[in-house]
């Protein structure tokens, strides 16, 4: 299973869909398709906003609260959530404590 953690300044991405077998995993797939392209994005108009380290664990640490930065997180977020609704087995996102 893919865990999804959220806290205000930092997400943790982890794990393995398990739908299907490496390298035909679509949430795996759709899952890095929305983070990346979130994170690309961001960079791209902001390259102070976000870090991140993609070892292991995926870490994303939030740098910055503009409005554009937040939407297009939310925005990810929503995405995620979408896809956690179509494969609960295979995706779960929570809020860090």
């Amino acid at each position: 299973m893919i865990k999804v953690v959220c806290w205000d300044k930092k997400i943790e991405i982890s794990g393995h869909a398990y739908f299907e077998s490496y390298g035909k995993d679509i949430v795996c797939a759709s899952v890095s398709s929305i983070v990346f392209t979130t994170l690309n994005g961001i960079l791209n108009i902001n390259d102070k906003a976000i870090q991140y380290i993609n070892d292991d664990i995926l870490e994303i640490f939030i740098l910055s609260n503009d409005e554009i930065t937040t939407k297009l997180i939310e925005n990810m977020i929503v995405l995620l959530k979408e896809l956690e609704r179509q494969y609960p087995k295979n995706l779960k996102i929570s809020k860090g404590e």
